[in-house]
C-alpha cells in the first residue's frame, strides 16, 4: 500500500484517548484542555473494524497511544483482540509508565509485543516539575515490572522516549544513557516539537520525523484518519467508511510535514 509519493505505508498509530494522568509541560497546559466527550470516541469495535481493514491493505505495525492509553477502561481487551488479527507483526503501546506496574502482566498476557515509555529525566524533582506532579518511582517500578513479565530483550527492547527541552543538560542525558545501557533498554531522543510552528526534527534512535521515508498514518480517538502529524488534513472514518478514508489519506499524504493548527499532542498521540 503506497501513498502518492511511492512511500510504503505499513504503520498505523491509534490514539485511544485524549485523557492523561500527567500534565507534562510540553504536552498541555497545567489546567488541562477541553476533553473529547465519551460519546464522540471510537468504540473498541470501531477501532478493530478499521484496523482489520487497514491490515488487509498492508498495515503490519500497530501502536496504541493517547493521551495515556492505560487510562482507558478495558484497554487489555482491545489489545487481546488486536493481537489475534492475522498480519499484525508488531503490536506496541506508548505509555508514561505511571500505571505500568499494575498492568504490565495483563498487557503481556493480552498479547502486547513491545513498550515505549516516556521518561525525560532520572531526577525525581525535575520529573515532578516536568510532569506537574508525577512520581518517578512509579515509572521505574513499572519498567522493572515490565521486564519481569517478559517485555524487552534483544528482539523487542523496551524503548525510553526522552523529550529534549531547552534546559535538558548533558549530565542528565548521560545518566539516562547509563541507565538504559545497564537495564538493556533503548533510548530515543525526541527534540521538543511545536505543532503550530511546524517545528520538528528526526528522532535520534528512532524513525519519526523522517518525512522522506514516513510509513505511518494516524487514527484519532474520534475517528479522524490523519496522513501526517504536522498537517491539518484528516478524514472521518465514520462518515466516509474505512476504504474511502484510507484511500483519501494515502492520496493526500503530503511530501513533508508543515504545521498543524487545529490539534494537540494529547489528542493526536505524537
Amino acid at each position: 500500500m503506497k501513498d502518492q509519493f511511492g512511500r510504503e505505508i505499513t504503520y498505523l498509530r491509534i490514539s485511544v484517548t485524549d485523557r492523561c494522568n500527567l500534565r507534562c509541560v510540553y504536552c498541555m497546559p497545567e489546567e488541562g484542555i477541553p476533553l473529547v466527550q465519551h460519546s464522540q470516541m471510537l468504540t473498541y469495535e470501531e477501532i478493530l473494524d478499521f484496523t482489520r481493514y487497514a491490515v488487509s491493505r498492508g498495515i503490519n505495525k500497530v501502536r496504541l497511544t493517547g493521551g495515556e492509553p492505560l487510562v482507558r477502561k478495558g484497554i487489555q481487551s482491545l489489545i487481546r483482540s488486536l493481537a489475534v488479527i492475522p498480519g499484525i507483526r508488531d503490536l506496541g503501546l506508548t505509555t508514561n509508565g505511571i500505571l505500568l506496574s499494575e498492568m504490565a502482566r495483563d498487557l503481556r498476557q493480552a498479547g502486547l509485543h513491545r513498550l515505549n515509555i516516556s521518561l525525560d529525566t532520572l531526577d525525581p524533582e525535575r520529573y515532578r516539575a516536568l510532569t506537574r506532579g508525577g512520581k518517578l518511582g512509579k515509572v521505574l517500578k513499572g519498567i522493572g515490572t515490565a521486564q519481569k513479565v517478559g517485555f524487552g530483550g534483544s528482539d523487542s527492547p523496551i524503548k525510553l522516549n526522552c523529550v529534549l527541552l531547552p534546559d535538558t543538560g548533558q549530565e542528565e542525558l548521560q545518566k539516562l544513557r547509563v541507565f538504559t545501557q545497564k537495564e538493556g533498554l533503548e533510548l530515543r531522543l525526541i527534540h521538543c516539537m511545536d505543532l503550530k510552528e511546524g517545528s520538528f526534527t528526526k528522532v535520534e534512535g528512532g524513525e519519526g520525523g523522517d518525512c522522506a521515508h514516513c510509513n505511518r498514518i494516524r487514527l484519532t480517538s474520534t475517528g479522524i484518519l490523519k496522513p501526517c502529524l504536522f498537517n491539518n488534513i484528516g478524514f472521518d472514518i465514520r462518515v466516509m467508511g474505512a476504504k474511502k478514508a484510507l484511500d483519501a489519506a494515502l492520496h493526500n499524504k503530503p511530501a513533508a510535514g508543515s504545521t498543524n493548527t487545529c490539534d494537540s499532542f494529547n489528542y493526536l498521540g505524537g
